[in-house]
């Protein structure tokens, strides 16, 4: 089935993270980074159509010598975003890096609502690289490569932890727990949070709104087909609609060895049963790793992009392939989203472009296999047919 899709260009805009506050309300951030390049760092709210056509409502320029950002999450019921944002090097120097911000739109503004420090890495080029908000919006994750926090949103109690083997590169939460994807293993979290007796009132039960931060479970990588290469864990997601239900993105790291032809680094999509943590399916997704992923609200499909610039869409349930989109952007996606109503999927990269693709409703339906099956049968009838005819001099 083909689809619409259409390329916007955001000239002097690269692009780094974004999220939806609404179906057709998308923020984008972007911008040139710390580095002294003249290309300021931003936030920008647009408005997108069902022509998939996007309006400029809002921009909020950052300050001076602060980074670009980096990672985003959404709340749409409270019209707030979350951001991975570096403050200057300065700052960060003397342990004053805000890095974890939060900002409110209001009447269309973009504006400041509230700012913590997180990470506690004194390396410069360290980042706030996930920010993940739970389904209810009660919780929020921000990561850095080995700074973990969980706070409470939108109040921002904190508790923390360092992650000391592998770097971190994604985090998804269910209803009871959250899961820290690992370049070498999953850590599973839960949300459970101890109560203690409060001395004035005999007997009543209070909750701690802090959690404690603790692994209840630990799952390593599985083997890839074929074997001899090895991989790291790049994204994660549950599904939406089933929790049981959970998807990994792993991008293979062959061996390297002196004189020997190159091997591709091949990228994987694995789905998990929660119930058992075993990979009940996997399918390889080309021959260049995938760089970012996401899953529809809905449940239905998959999205991944790669470093060959391509975009994908999988059935979520079988993980077949429904699209692909070649060269999306000259450079590799940095952003990949679908809105809430998943009726629109856009992607975004550091060559200051973004793509608005839709999506049909029906797309990967059984019901459109069975039709072109039905149609692909009817011809094949009607050729044999006039063949016949051809061979007895009929016609």
């Amino acid at each position: 089935m083909r689809t619409r899709h259409v390329a916007h260009a955001v000239p002097a805009f690269p692009v780094y993270s974004s999220a939806f506050l609404g179906p057709y309300d998308l923020v984008l951030g972007g911008g040139g980074g710390a580095s002294r390049s003249g290309i300021k760092n931003k936030l920008r709210l647009y408005r997108l159509d069902e022509i998939l056509q996007m309006k400029l409502i809002d921009e909020l320029e950052l300050e001076r010598g602060e980074d670009a950002p980096m990672s985003m999450a959404a709340w749409a019921d409270g019209a707030m975003i979350v951001c991975g944002i570096n403050s200057p090097e300065d700052k960060m120097g003397k342990g004053e890096n805000q890095n974890c911000r939060v900002f409110e739109v209001n009447d269309n503004k973009l504006a400041l609502l509230s700012s913590i420090s997180t990470l506690k890495s004194n390396d410069l080029e360290d980042y706030q690289r996930v920010t993940v908000l739970s389904p209810d919006a009660n919780y929020l994750a921000v990561a850095g490569t080995h700074d973990l926090a969980l706070l409470t949103f939108p109040g921002l109690e904190v508790a923390t932890t360092r992650i000391e083997q592998g770097e971190i590169y994604d985090i998804a939460f269910d209803a009871s727990s959250f899961i820290v994807a690992t370049t070498i293993n999953l850590l599973v979290y839960s949300l459970a949070q101890p109560e203690k007796t409060d001395s004035s009132e005999k007997g009543k039960q209070k909750q701690d709104p802090h959690v404690n931060l603790e692994v209840v479970r630990t799952i390593q990588r599985p083997k890839l087909p074929g074997g001899g290469a090895e991989g790291s864990f790049r994204a994660a997601r549950f599904n939406p609609t089933n929790p049981r239900i959970f998807y990994t993105i792993i991008n293979s790291t062959p061996p390297r060895k002196r004189g020997a032809k190159s091997v591709p680094r091949r990228s994987y999509i694995a789905r998990w049963n929660t119930e058992t943590w075993k990979v009940d399916r996997m399918r390889k997704l080309g021959d260049k790793g995938v760089t970012v992923f996401d899953v529809s609200p809905n449940g239905k499909w998959i999205a991944y992009g790669s470093s060959d610039c391509t975009i994908g869409l999988l059935d979520a349930q079988t993980l077949a392939p429904l699209l692909s989109i070649l060269k999306s952007h000259e450079f590799p996606p940095t952003v990949l989203r679908f809105n809430p109503s998943s009726s629109l999927l856009v992607s975004g990269s550091a060559d200051s472009t973004v793509r608005i693709i839709s999506i049909p409703s029906e797309l990967g339906d059984a019901s459109w296999g069975t039709y072109y099956a039905i149609l692909m049968a009817v011809f094949i009838i009607l050729f044999a047919i006039a063949v016949q005819l051809v061979i007895n001099g009929t016609i």
